[in-house]
């Protein structure tokens, strides 16, 4: 029997009714709602003419010399098109003081040639729930960071590709009194987080190909060598680093840092892969999930210090480090209220330590694992950790001294407690004083 027309009508009304009219929360904009790059004279005319939507960016190249700015609420970019900076002295996109903005898919990066910048791709300033997904940011080669968040809350970056983020800079340290001096290096940094709460960093690609530490880039680029130095010797340095006008650091930056301690607190670092960089993982923040993340080639694995108090690291898979792979320890920013500690490493597996392309650097008498004693002697100690679970694993003879340090001196770590680890020694043994139970 055939529906009677009243019937199809109603059923088209009732339909009708079911269309939505607007973009469901945690759902991508659509197409049909949102207007397009295209319409307008520029990415940054249809943001202003469109105020609180998101912007459609189609296929193609997009040339700025001026940052995009994004404002307001539900304002953003998405869409398969390339936007491409060709100002090195301006970021790409900057988002300020904004609430619920997203950035979608889109590619960003420079033109050959202008690829070395002192500024970000992504720049987002005391914002409320931004999202960074699925964006692709190619050779933007800052001493900065690519992706950086200052002052946010509940930030979201994931599924995003980063590639080529390191330049040769100068790190200057002779504002400090700590250090004194200032030396050249390769810098740079995939993803920043800064004096914010909440923030989930997930199941992102941080990769450096141009900049690997060889001894032909070292030699180019006189890095390492002192360029300035202060009259007096910096606080926390050797009188025999002083004295050698140059210093093995000179690998700088990071995969993903969180800092602002005493600030930043609450952060997921989930399921990333960072390749190549100088420090994979940097932590000075509270109550840090670290877990499911591969961290490889990288000269320094992880490290927490400068009050960073309930960091759980555990499942994460740490390979061809060279100067350790997880390190926990005070730092100049430590003190009383601010003291590092109750923390979790469980579960990780660190493999071929030792034979990165670091390795060069930092010989054999290194350590995969490292509990450290602080920066300044009235650094409170590192104190109540847990180490369970973990595997030390290579293929022939290792290369490192001993699978385990734990420093000593008036502030040397309290109240470590090591459980069901399976550690082979190094060519010095387990560990450099006796192992706690």
């Amino acid at each position: 029997m055939k529906p009677s027309t009243a019937l199809v009508s109603m059923a088209l009304m009732v339909m009708s009714f079911a269309l939505p009219t607007e973009v469901a929360w945690g759902q991508q904009p659509s197409l049909s709602l949102s207007p397009s790059a295209t319409s307008y004279d520029s990415i940054q005319a249809a943001l202003d003419a469109n105020p609180d939507q998101m912007v459609y960016v189609p296929a193609g190249d997009f040339l700025i010399s001026e940052k995009i700015r994004i404002r307001g609420k539900r304002s953003g970019l998405f869409g398969p098109g390339k936007i491409i900076q060709q100002n090195p002295g301006q970021p790409i996109i900057e988002i300020e003081d904004a609430s619920d903005a997203e950035i979608r898919d889109v590619t960003l990066t420079r033109p050959e040639g202008k690829t070395e910048t002192q500024n970000e791709g992504i720049l987002a300033i005391r914002c409320n729930d931004p999202v960074i997904e699925n964006i692709r940011i190619l050779n933007n080669q800052t001493r900065t960071a690519v992706i950086a968040l200052r002052e946010c809350r509940s930030a979201r970056i994931s599924h995003c590709i980063i590639r080529n983020y390191m330049r040769v800079s100068i790190d200057d340290r002779t504002a400090s009194e700590d250090w004194g001096y200032a030396f050249n290096c390769t810098d740079g940094t995939g993803i920043s987080v800064n004096q914010c709460v909440g923030t989930l960093i997930e199941c992102n690609r941080v990769t450096e190909e141009h900049f690997v530490p060889t001894p032909e880039i070292k030699a180019r680029y006189k890095l390492g060598d002192y360029v300035r130095k202060n009259d007096q010797k910096g606080k926390i340095i050797s009188q025999e680093a002083w004295d050698a006008n140059y210093t093995d650091t000179w690998q700088q930056g990071s995969g993903i840092i969180v800092t602002g301690p005493t600030i930043s607190d609450q952060t997921r670092i989930i399921g990333n892969h960072i390749e190549n960089a100088a420090q994979g993982i940097d932590l000075h923040c509270d109550h840090v999930l670290v877990s499911n993340n591969i961290v490889s080639n990288s000269f320094i694995g992880m490290k927490a210090m400068h009050g960073s108090r309930n960091v759980l690291i555990i499942g994460n898979q740490f390979t061809r480090n060279s100067l350790w792979a997880i390190g926990l320890m005070p730092g100049t920013a430590a003190d009383e209220h601010n003291a590092d500690g109750g923390s979790i490493v469980a579960n990780n597996i660190i493999s071929d330590f030792g034979h990165g392309d670091a390795h060069w650097i930092w010989g054999n008498d290194r350590s995969p694992l490292r509990f450290d004693s602080g920066q300044e002697a009235d650094d409170p100690a590192l104190t109540d950790v847990l180490v369970q679970g973990n595997l030390l694993h290579s293929i022939g003879a290792p290369r490192y001294q001993y699978a385990v340090i734990i420093a000593g001196g008036p502030n040397t770590p309290q109240g470590l407690h090591f459980q069901n680890n399976l550690l082979p020694p190094g060519h010095g043994g387990l560990c450099n004083s006796e192992l706690p139970p």
